[in-house]
């Protein structure tokens, strides 16, 4: 069953201190599994990437090679969010349009979330979106 993939689990591959357990079951489940992601996921990646870039903590050569890695991977690009369900979520659960497009993407997929951010996770247990795992 595909399941979100968010952009902290994913930049957790690329930056070794944010190595973690869920990021490490995300990547192994990519194997014999799809994930999905809306299109606010691909500017973070990149955002955080060159970000990590000007700080001296990457090079643009080793972003690259991370980016052609991530483009072979089993990962759905999702266009079509629900704006008025985003736009609630948000409200509704305090969390920034970017993380409640990411439960919205769950809850409209019927799929679980894999995410690093305690609140997002929060309020997908109170939205019934399983969490990657459960």
């Amino acid at each position: 069953m595909p399941f979100v993939l968010d952009a902290s689990v994913t930049l957790a591959w690329a930056l070794d201190e944010h190595k973690t357990e869920a990021a490490e079951q995300a990547l192994r489940r990519l194997l014999d599994d799809t994930a999905v992601a809306p299109a606010i996921w691909w500017f973070e990646v990149r955002n955080v990437l060159i970000g990590a870039e000007r700080r001296g903590r990457r090079t643009d050569a080793r972003s690259a090679a991370f980016l052609r890695a991530l483009a072979r991977l089993p990962i759905e690009i999702d266009r079509g969010p629900d704006e008025t369900m985003v736009v609630g979520l948000a409200r509704r659960h305090g969390l920034t349009v970017y993380d409640a497009a990411y439960l919205e993407l769950a809850i409209r997929r019927q799929a679980p979330l894999v995410t690093l951010a305690a609140a997002l996770l929060r309020a997908a247990a109170v939205e019934g979106v399983k969490s990657l795992g459960e």
